[in-house]
């Protein structure tokens, strides 16, 4: 213990012999730590945004798409063969027993106006069950109910951002809009949900009953997709797999015949998701590493041009008896704490900055200890690697040739 803390204690007076050569020398490793801790934590709070906003989606949600149409043997794309219609729904409902709610998605787009005011937004026809599979909950005013939806009556949910386009500061319950010049009575807001990824606003929205979107405003039979929550997270795979049973046996599909629908569960579609983030990140902090090889680098250089400086140094301490791991372990020492001392300070400015984007900007970023405790171990690992050279150099010094070095 007494031999290490001898070395520490050489080794920092050496490096505080020059100080700034010392600083410019740790500079590679500073950056190289922070650029890995600040890139992996911005991928991760990418990655956390992604998943909290598909968790606002809804809660243990299951959604049901259309299927794939061909033509000419050319693929028409996700929900170019839609059969999905109100009776699917029921269906469903009726005889499923691990869901808890489902609802029809129609969906369409229009200008809604209000007085001089108007908004370009989108409008989805929904059930009543829709606001506990999403977890909607609101402002001001009430929900629409079964009986509105039978009755296809013309009322509308607003989302804050079409409230505050259309309304201003005002309430906006029980005032009538226009959409596509159809009259709606506003009864309720919905509350807040912010952003739904990049440039999505889950706020720029109109609820309304379904069967008044689909026959009022749609003009048709086909719904867009249905949405429904399993009674549990851990019912998800097994609801999954009953939806496609009675989907199946109402679109009369045998058993050589493929799923014309698709069905993905919440966990699906953050795994999805989410892949890509992760593979961002990974890239982010392979580039972040190759600051730390260069630092290591740079550290390597210089610990060569000390041991040509230190050559007669070298020489005498050997005269008197110093062994050649003495030697070794001297310079060695000597490049782990330059390594060490800037992981401590890339550490302390990554944190710093990590604070610092999360205060004065959108972005959110997610410092994981584990990725610390990793960058710093291998701060000092760059440390041994590229210090080993230039050691091995000093110990193997002729002392008579050291001391004869002008």
């Amino acid at each position: 213990m007494k031999k290490i803390y001898n070395l520490l204690k050489v080794a920092i007076k050496s490096i505080f012999k020059n100080r700034m050569r010392s600083l410019l020398t740790s500079l590679g490793i500073i950056i190289g730590v922070s650029a890995v801790i600040i890139m992996v934590g911005v991928g991760r709070g990418s990655q956390a945004a992604i998943e909290d906003n598909i968790k606002s989606l809804g809660t243990n949600l299951i959604i049901i798409f259309p299927g794939v149409s061909r033509s000419g043997g050319a693929s028409m794309g996700a929900g170019s063969f839609n059969r999905f219609t109100m009776k699917d729904v029921e269906r469903i409902k009726e005889s499923a027993t691990l869901i808890s709610a489902i609802s029809p998605v129609v969906r369409a787009n229009g200008q809604v106006i209000y007085k001089s005011n108007n908004w370009y937004t989108s409008i989805s026809g929904v059930s009543p069950d829709y606001f506990s599979i999403t977890n909607w909950e609101l402002e001001s005013g009430e929900f629409f109910t079964e009986r509105d939806d039978l009755a296809r009556k013309k009322v509308a949910l607003l989302g804050k951002t079409v409230a505050t386009e259309l309304f201003g500061a005002d309430n906006p319950v029980g005032e009538q809009i226009r959409i596509r010049n159809v009259p709606f009575t506003v009864i309720g807001v919905l509350k807040e949900k912010g952003g739904s990824g990049p440039g999505g606003d889950q706020d720029d929205i109109i609820l309304a009953p379904s069967t008044t979107v689909l026959y009022r405003l749609k003009g048709s039979q086909w719904i867009d997709m249905i949405n429904a929550s399993a009674i549990s997270e851990e019912a998800m795979t097994a609801a999954q797999e009953e939806i496609r049973t009675i989907l199946r046996e109402a679109h009369r599909l045998g058993p050589a015949d493929d799923d014309d629908f698709n069905i993905r569960t919440q966990s699906e579609i953050i795994d999805f998701a989410s892949s890509t983030s992760k593979t961002m990140t990974l890239l982010l902090g392979a580039v972040a590493c190759v600051s730390l090889v260069v630092g290591g680098i740079g550290i390597m250089n210089i610990m060569l041009v000390s041991v040509t400086e230190r050559t007669r140094e070298i020489g005498i301490r050997m005269s008197v008896g110093a062994r050649a791991s003495d030697i070794l372990s001297q310079f060695l020492s000597e490049a782990v704490v330059l390594s060490l001392s800037g992981g401590i300070i890339g550490i302390i400015l990554a944190l710093a900055a990590s604070a610092l984007l999360n205060n004065l900007t959108d972005l959110r970023t997610v410092i994981d200890p584990v990725i610390v405790i990793l960058a710093f171990t291998f701060s000092g690992a760059v440390g041994i690697f590229f210090g080993w050279y230039p050691a091995r150099k000093a110990a193997n010094l002729n002392p008579i040739d050291a001391l004869r070095y002008e």
